[in-house]
């Protein structure tokens, strides 16, 4: 009996040498992940710094750009994945209305979770390590029970609602590391469907209102979130929602306003209106984020990588700033649709069965 995962097909071989690279990279990230994560525990200010101010700036712009390589690399998701691999599995089916709650739920968790790193998240190594262990523990306990990246990565994780915001029209195509074969496990596929967007879905109540709140609430979000210092406290519970305050006024302000013009437009603009709010989005995070790395925030050391105040002058961080708010209209609203997923589809599992099977009994008719 052959082995599912072996063909003498030189396509098959091809696809063997690319998997090879991606489990390395897969590796790779996860080590470094690792690393970051011990760093948190034993060198908080490392730590920090590597995971606050160097892994999440760069991930906005990967998603916009190339999602398909995040979801392939993404260390969570190896290790979610990994009771799959494993054979580990119950393998169970989510029902279209429990993976819309669980789209709206990660929504929730996102906008529940960021705010609190001023307070918190950015300032403890612990209390981000323990943030990240439970997501770890999360995803993994979900991979036990549900079919490959239904619960998790395209499910609960609150990092996919941005990923199928910004990752609406990537720039490549890539080979699909984790799905061995297309079990169907979530419709629609956000890795296979080409131009996938958070109002692809709308099969339930539940996937509606995920779309209408992180395309309408995320640009607010944004703005709101860096009007908020690292010095924050929660000493009250006054202080506690102070945290959340701008934010979520940011985000109803940018919510009503892409309801009024969803509703307001023809449907045939939906997805330019789509773009412009991602656009918006990613924009308005790196209009403030470059100049908080640099040493230009409005808040003294928040979110700094490296100090350049004094040695390259204001106007450079606003020609960069412009640069790329310029680059992401462009790409996200002004670009055409170039109709691609963000991974190559795999085989579905009935047709692999069947090539199997044909060449276990030598029938290549």
């Amino acid at each position: 009996m052959f082995n599912d995962d072996f063909d003498f097909s030189s396509g098959r071989q091809q696809a063997a040498r690319n998997i090879l690279f991606w489990r390395i990279a897969q590796i790779a990230l996860w080590i470094v992940g690792l690393i970051i994560f011990l760093c948190l525990l034993l060198k908080p200010s490392l730590g920090i710094l590597l995971f606050w101010n160097i892994l999440i700036p760069v991930a906005p712009a990967l998603l916009v750009v190339a999602a398909g390589v995040w979801r392939n690399i993404c260390p969570l998701a190896t290790t979610n994945l990994l009771p799959r691999h494993l054979g580990l599995s119950k393998r169970k089916k989510l029902s279209a209305s429990q993976a819309g709650k669980l789209n709206l739920t990660a929504v929730i968790i996102l906008y529940m979770i960021v705010p609190l790193r001023h307070p918190l998240f950015n300032n403890s190594g612990a209390a981000t390590a323990l943030l990240i262990f439970s997501m770890v523990i999360t995803g993994v306990g979900l991979g036990f029970i549900y079919d490959w990246k239904s619960a998790w990565c395209s499910g609960l994780c609150p990092i996919h609602p941005v990923e199928k915001l910004y990752g609406e029209n990537a720039l490549v195509t890539v080979p699909n590391a984790h799905c061995l074969a297309c079990v169907n496990c979530v419709k629609p596929c956000p890795d296979s469907t080409p131009n996938i967007h958070p109002g692809a879905s709308s099969k339930t109540i539940w996937h509606r209102i995920s779309g209408l709140l992180i395309i309408g609430g995320l640009p607010g979000f944004i703005w709101g979130w860096f009007h908020v210092s690292d010095e924050a406290r929660i000493n009250s519970i006054s202080s506690f929602f102070g945290v959340y305050e701008m934010p979520v006024a940011g985000a109803v302000i940018t919510f009503i306003a892409y309801c009024i013009l969803l509703f307001t437009l023809k449907p045939a603009f939906e997805r330019k209106l789509i773009g412009f709010f991602a656009a918006l989005a990613v924009s308005c995070y790196y209009w403030f984020r470059i100049p908080c790395l640099l040493g230009f925030g409005n808040f003294a050391d928040d979110g700094l990588l490296i100090d350049l105040k004094g040695i390259i002058p204001e106007w450079a961080v606003f020609v960069m700033v412009s640069s790329t708010a310029i680059f992401f209209f462009y790409w996200l609203f002004i670009r055409n649709q170039n109709k691609k997923s963000w991974l190559i589809r795999p085989e579905f599992a009935e047709s692999r069965v069947v090539k199997n099977r044909k060449l276990a009994t030598g029938d290549f008719s």
